[in-house]
């Protein structure tokens, strides 16, 4: 489905555009371009009022407050260096910004993010960001239960596996929302501002 129209109180929500997770390689969107997609959409709603939230995935330098549970992936506690969890310099200083710290792949379950976005009166949200079958798609669904009209910026996002890219943007996100190109989104919220 092409984009249709983007509410008047709708919020750019960026998925985890960190230090940490930005040097990762990303497919099919390199994550300089995401980052290049994410910068302009945010200075767009910034220009516009309308509200940027930052979301990053943090814990303590031990791992101690990652969500517990076994997995076949493995994995376990990890240690972070210094500045891991810090929201890139592309992004970062802007003070009307929100900034929402999770310690889970969604950007809902244990943060504050729906409260800040009720309290602004948002009623859509748009996302972008790192890993689109991961931060963004399980942020998608979280909204999409929440009652909030979601619009996925489809180039504003990359995963580490194409598949899983691929399987998010055609058979999960027709399900949540509308998608669209970064300029797409652009055009249509200039259009209605």
């Amino acid at each position: 489905m092409s984009l249709s129209t983007l509410d008047p109180r709708t919020a750019l929500v960026v998925i985890d555009l960190q230090n940490g997770i930005t040097g990762a390689p990303g497919t099919p969107h390199t994550t300089a371009d995401v980052v290049q997609r994410c910068v302009r959409l945010a200075e767009v709603f910034r220009e516009h009022d309308a509200p940027v939230v930052l979301v990053r995935v943090s814990f303590a330098a031990d791992g101690a407050d990652a969500a517990p549970g076994r997995t076949s992936a493995g994995g376990g506690r990890r240690e972070f260096p210094e500045g891991w969890g810090r929201i890139i310099d592309e992004l970062a200083g802007h003070p009307a910004d929100i900034v929402v710290t999770k310690r889970n792949w969604g950007a809902f379950h244990g943060t504050d993010l729906d409260v800040q976005l009720r309290r602004r009166g948002v009623t859509q949200i748009v996302l972008g960001g790192i890993a689109t079958s991961l931060g963004v798609e399980s942020t998608a669904r979280a909204a999409h239960e929440h009652g909030y009209h979601v619009t996925l910026a489809t180039d504003a996002m990359t995963d580490l596996d194409a598949e899983a890219h691929r399987n998010s943007l055609e058979r999960i996100f027709p399900r949540l929302g509308e998608t669209g190109t970064t300029d797409e989104v652009v055009d249509l919220f200039e259009s209605t501002r």
